[in-house]
């Protein structure tokens, strides 16, 4: 890849020479800097309103002081702009828009229309052209060279996904020498999917120049470890340390919690909140089945209405008695496939409510809109059943924090998706085969019919799990192996 101009490397150092440098635990920590896609600005007017990766890296420069660097979501007619940067607490964002040019090819392109759908195993939706890949190539460059001139020597770097898959060697042809280290937060995918990428190698050796790769699963480490033996004739250590493409690296799994015990009271304070107090309201004493989820093709939206349209064809005594509430967030809605799938979606959701409903009773409440995590922790704690069945997902922590919302004293039933990453913790889940629709629907009866005793033993093994392996845990056994390094080789 080539070198973008010395005049990406001027300007901002100065704003950010004071960053935190934090003692604990008795140790000096390096200034911790995090790099993701999206940089989610601290928003005090909406408490609340943030999931999945803005809350887990906020919480972690929150504990340790530092800098968060990313796309500020804005895009430009032309010209690059200089990092734009802005300190809250202890946290300084430092920002870089994109040209309309990068947008469509680096992230509506080769990020979400090749790598997504073929890391979610949906090789008939991955484009694979040379125009998109020159623009992720591109994307990846300017932000690191963008990057460098804000870094100390002493940083620790920790990198967010599958945009970023070639930053750490952007870096290190710049001359960096920082540990940095990479977290996946969606399925690395088997051999024979992941190949059918033209460039699947030089992502890989690009990715072998971090210190540290993290995965969500065994699986997902065992594919990446699978590729390094058959494709790139590397070397895999049993302490997950790889030798190829002249790079000595740490490979392991750190499965992303989420901050266990704030959800969990957010949630018991949400019940006296208007919105849960209008939803229980509306129920009029029916059992509620819920599902939260982006709107996105991996997380087997259909099925999991077909699957519920056949509870009530198979087990008609739920008519009349359960509710089903699906929320989608809108996302990505300028590419093809989600406009696509929202149709689909409004369509068969339709079809079961003219098929079922009655005067007094709709089956199926379809909300194509965002809710803050507040709110929602209230909906969680008021169901019956969560309903978690992607088609495949790196972790799912809605399904955790369904599980977190629960009050102990009546906890709900997750059914859950064995394509989740959470699936692989969570072992008091009705897990499901979401291809499975009869299946799934034998399930939700399950759930529902389950009686207090077997509810609350579930929920309490799955609860240990989450407490345990919260957001916490995960930051810190990340960012010891990745400031501990490699040892003995």
């Amino acid at each position: 890849m080539g070198q973008l101009s010395a005049n990406l490397f001027h300007g901002g150092v100065d704003q950010l020479s004071h960053a935190t440098v934090k003692v604990l635990g008795g140790s000096l920590l390096s200034r911790l800097v995090v790099v993701s896609n999206r940089v989610a600005m601290v928003k005090q007017s909406r408490p609340g309103a943030e999931g999945g990766l803005a809350v887990a890296v906020r919480a972690a420069l929150r504990q340790r002081g530092g800098i968060w660097f990313g796309w500020s979501g804005k895009t430009l007619e032309r010209d690059y702009s200089q990092p734009s940067v802005t300190e809250v607490g202890k946290i300084t964002y430092a920002t870089v828009d994109l040209t309309q040019r990068d947008y469509d090819e680096y992230y509506k392109g080769f990020a979400n229309s090749t790598l997504w759908p073929l890391f979610h195993y949906r090789l008939d939706l991955a484009e694979f052209t040379q125009h998109t890949w020159a623009g992720y190539q591109r994307v990846n460059a300017l932000f690191a060279h963008r990057l460098q001139p804000l870094l100390k020597d002493s940083d620790i770097i920790w990198v967010h996904d599958y945009h970023f898959m070639l930053f750490a060697d952007q870096l290190r042809n710049a001359g960096c020498k920082q540990k940095i280290g990479f977290f996946l937060h969606i399925p690395w995918p088997a051999v024979p999917v992941f190949t059918a990428l033209p460039m699947h190698r030089e992502i890989v050796k690009a990715l072998c120049a971090y210190d540290l790769l993290g995965f969500q699963t065994d699986e997902d480490l065992l594919s990446f470890q699978d590729y390094i033996r058959r494709e790139a004739d590397g070397q895999v250590d049993k302490d997950g340390v790889i030798k190829a493409f002249g790079r000595t690296l740490r490979t392991a799994v750190f499965p992303i919690g989420i901050d266990t015990e704030v959800f969990a009271g957010m949630a018991a304070e949400s019940e006296d909140s208007k919105q849960v107090i209008r939803l229980r309201k509306s129920l009029l004493g029916r059992d509620l089945i819920i599902g939260v989820d982006r709107l996105d093709y991996s997380k087997g939206l259909i099925n999991r209405v077909e699957a519920f349209e056949h509870l009530l064809t198979s087990y008609p005594d739920n008519r009349g008695k359960v509710v089903f509430l699906q929320i989608n967030p809108p996302s990505r809605s300028d590419v093809t496939d989600y406009v696509d799938i929202r149709h689909e979606l409004e369509a068969t959701a339709g079809r079961v409510n003219g098929t079922f409903a009655e005067y007094d009773w709709v089956p199926i409440r379809y909300l194509n809109k965002s809710f803050s995590r507040r709110v929602l922790s209230g909906f969680f704690r008021s169901s019956k059943v969560g309903f978690v069945t992607p088609l495949r997902d790196g972790m799912n922590l809605v399904a955790k924090e369904f599980v977190a919302a629960q009050s102990p004293k009546n906890p709900g039933v997750l059914v859950l998706s064995r394509f989740a990453g959470a699936a692989r913790e969570l072992d008091g889940a009705l897990t499901v085969n979401p291809y499975d629709i009869e299946g799934v629907a034998e399930r939700l009866q399950e759930a529902l019919s389950m009686p207090l005793k077997a509810r609350r033993e579930r929920w309490q093994s799955m609860y240990s799990a989450i407490a345990r392996n919260d957001v916490t845990a995960w930051r810190e056994d990340f960012l010891e192996q990745l400031n501990r390094g490699i040892q003995g080789h």
